[in-house]
């Protein structure tokens, strides 16, 4: 396949956007080469500016769990925007869209909308905070939740030191209230609660991994953090921008039965379009402005047009909760048909998946935490992106991104796959 046209638009945006593209991992800075620009997408097939079809396995990084151009969120859109793009004022599609998420998602009572999976985060830590009246957090190293300072975190010297900042522009003061985790280590989320007793306020995680690769959790994982956090009167906030109507109507604290004090959603809950919320039990979000001290504002937070798009998506999810069945059914009969051929070929690899997520590690060892994802063969991870986008298949521009699947994919596109890994595969 040519990419002429994209590398002329390329070379066009980097004279007026920092390195051509609006997103780091857009630029193909981890495979090499240069970014393909999309023109159109429909069901599970995107088509790039010099005419090229490829199948899609990133589907907008998560959103388009039916498919690109689903006709229900289509439309949805075109008819509220003939009646205007945003207010800046209430309407009733915001009532109607949360009311909708607070019934299909376990253990939250309210719910509150802004504009991106990082503004989600960001606030549900401020929440935290302000419920609490505690200062520091726990993440863990590989997980991904947003741009926002606190988020911008590397390990420090030591289990328990605090960690420092990863980027310019992040403070010292920032890092020393942030501190970094293993995760699938409860010993090591233990032993930083004991270092720093009664000053954490939330522990937050993405309770299945997809910004280090796809990597569920550990048996009992989930289930430590739990009892750890209502030990020490610590808030667990669930990261379920990618997980959230995606693996399940209610989320990974529906598929394992786990309940989160603070949930945020980004991805599929706005259809496609920019939307992120958190959402908890009333006590807890009633500290947010205006009925706490909490502040958190949005000037387009719950504009009509996103909110139309989340509301038809969610309603279609609702409606055939038999979709998360197929997608777990297509999404095992990949990796297994690229298991047997990877196999075949004499590879080193792992194969992690769950529900609609799924990931190849080009390593032999068991893939559990940022560390291990670490290890993976970067230079074949390139020869494998490259060769499947020459047979007309997208993935994720990195060895630390998830394969989303979505419903819009046929077996045949699956079989197609197959039969490109197997190809490219000889070539290693």
């Amino acid at each position: 396949m040519l990419y002429t046209r994209s590398s002329q638009l390329f070379a066009e945006a980097e004279k007026v956007i920092p390195g051509g593209v609006n997103s780091p991992v857009r630029a193909f800075k981890a495979v090499g080469g240069t970014p393909i620009f999309v023109k159109s997408a429909k069901g599970a097939y995107m088509y790039d500016e010099d005419g090229n079809r490829l199948i899609d396995y990133i589907n907008s990084w998560g959103p388009m769990i039916l498919g690109h151009a689903f006709e229900p969120v289509v439309q949805a859109v075109i008819e509220k925007a003939k009646l205007g793009t945003s207010f800046g004022m209430p309407t009733e599609l915001e009532t109607q869209i949360a009311a909708l998420a607070v019934s299909m998602v376990p253990n939250i009572d309210k719910i509150r909308f802004v504009n991106s999976g990082t503004e989600a985060c960001m606030s549900a830590v401020r929440l935290a905070r302000g419920f609490t009246k505690r200062d520091k957090i726990i993440k863990f190293a590989g997980c991904y939740h947003g741009h926002s300072d606190s988020f911008l975190i590397q390990a420090g010297s030591g289990a328990i030191t605090f960690g420092t900042p990863n980027s310019p522009g992040v403070t010292a003061g920032t890092a020393k209230d942030t501190l970094l985790a293993r995760y699938n280590d409860l010993e090591n989320v233990a032993a930083l609660i004991e270092a720093n007793e009664n000053q954490i306020a939330a522990i937050i995680v993405e309770p299945v991994a997809g910004n280090m690769g796809c990597i569920p959790p550990n048996k009992g994982f989930l289930e430590g953090l739990c009892q750890l956090c209502t030990d020490n009167g610590i808030l667990l906030i669930f990261d379920e921008v990618m997980t959230g109507f995606r693996l399940a109507a209610g989320g990974v604290q529906e598929l394992f039965n786990i309940n989160a004090d603070i949930v945020c959603f980004g991805k599929v809950i706005g259809g496609g379009l920019p939307v992120g919320a958190f959402a908890a039990r009333a006590e807890i979000m009633n500290y947010l402005a205006p009925l706490g001290p909490v502040y958190q504002a949005g000037t387009l937070s719950g504009n009509p047009l996103a909110m139309a798009a989340g509301l038809a998506m969610l309603q279609s999810l609702d409606s055939d909760r038999a979709i998360f069945k197929r997608l777990e059914e297509k999404t095992a009969y990949l990796a297994e048909g690229m298991e047997k051929v990877l196999k075949a070929n004499n590879v080193v690899f792992t194969i992690n998946r769950i529900g609609s997520m799924v990931s190849v590690h080009f390593d032999a060892a068991p893939v559990v935490d940022f560390q291990s994802a670490a290890k993976g063969d970067n230079e074949t991870f390139k020869k494998f992106f490259h060769g499947l986008l020459q047979e007309g298949i997208y993935i994720a521009p990195s060895a630390y991104e998830t394969w989303f699947i979505t419903d819009a994919l046929t077996y045949d596109d699956l079989d197609f796959t197959i039969q490109a890994v197997d190809k490219v595969s000889k070539t290693f």
